[in-house]
């Protein structure tokens, strides 16, 4: 098992959610954190809730996931405060709840900026870094969606596997490059945080409501311990839900028909 000791780990969406969860974490670890999300008060917040004796190796980027021609210099940024990095953990993301035939391609094309092209646009422009260096992880925190798909999360499943096509495709391509760079995928179910609240309806508004699903779900604390655990395992592919979200990854996978019967009626909000 891997050691994070010393690590530099730069964390996308570290503002709330799971990864202000992984934030509060990390910082127990003895590893130098780069945080980043859109707002930097609420990242100066999660950088003050940290554990004091880390807040010292702790740096502040400030970065937009949908905004692609800044993330060249923001990536050169990161790399810049510690001279190097061995972690990405890609969590920044947006979520959904509408119907296909209620949301504008505008929201289904945002939602695919944010949470696909963001997030591809930061690996790309890190891996070079990591094959200079011949070592390096990538963790990107995915969703059950990415593998199944119900209803009211057309675009944000969409995005979610698409994610999960394109680390594949990069693991198998990276391990004629290095042994020692890794691609980690991590699927969390239900978790309770605010992504309900912020995810985008039809029209591209929030919803501003939690749904009854994300409001029963595993707390943020225990999915972050659990992502922690992974990042020293470096496992390839880890689901991290209730009993519900895991039988459903396993039902599409080895009964695709019986998932298609039964998510016509699952409660999902």
């Amino acid at each position: 098992m891997a050691t994070l000791k010393s690590k530099v780990i730069w964390l996308t969406g570290a503002s709330s959610g799971i990864g202000e969860a992984l934030a509060y974490e990390l910082s127990h670890k003895n590893v130098k954190l780069i945080l980043s999300a859109r707002r930097k008060d609420e990242l100066e917040r999660v950088k003050g809730n940290c554990h004091p004796a880390a807040q010292r190796d702790i740096k502040i980027l400030p970065l937009d996931l949908a905004d692609a021609s800044t993330l060249k210099l923001i990536t050169e940024a990161a790399i810049h405060y510690y001279g190097h990095i061995d972690i990405l953990i890609n969590n920044g993301g947006i979520s959904q709840r509408s119907l296909a035939k209620n949301t504008m391609l505008d929201v289904d094309r945002r939602i695919m900026e944010v949470d696909y092209f963001g997030t591809i646009t930061l690996t790309k422009y890190l891996l070079p870094h990591f094959l200079q260096r011949k070592k390096g992880h990538f963790v990107t925190i995915s969703s059950v969606m990415g593998i199944i798909g119900t209803p009211f999360r057309s675009g944000y499943a969409a995005a979610k596997h698409a994610l999960h096509g394109f680390f594949d495709s990069l693991r198998a391509e990276l391990w004629k490059e290095s042994k020692s760079i890794h691609v980690t995928i991590i699927c969390p179910g239900w978790v309770k945080t605010n992504v309900t609240m912020n995810a985008l309806i039809g029209d591209g508004s929030k919803l501003n409501q939690m749904d009854s699903t994300t409001d029963n779900g595993l707390s943020a604390k225990y999915v972050a311990k659990k992502i922690v655990s992974v990042l020293q395992s470096q496992k390839k592919e880890v689901y991290i839900g209730g009993l519900k979200e895991v039988f459903a990854v396993y039902v599409k996978r080895f009964l695709p028909g019986l998932f298609a019967l039964i998510v016509r009626n699952a409660k999902v909000r």
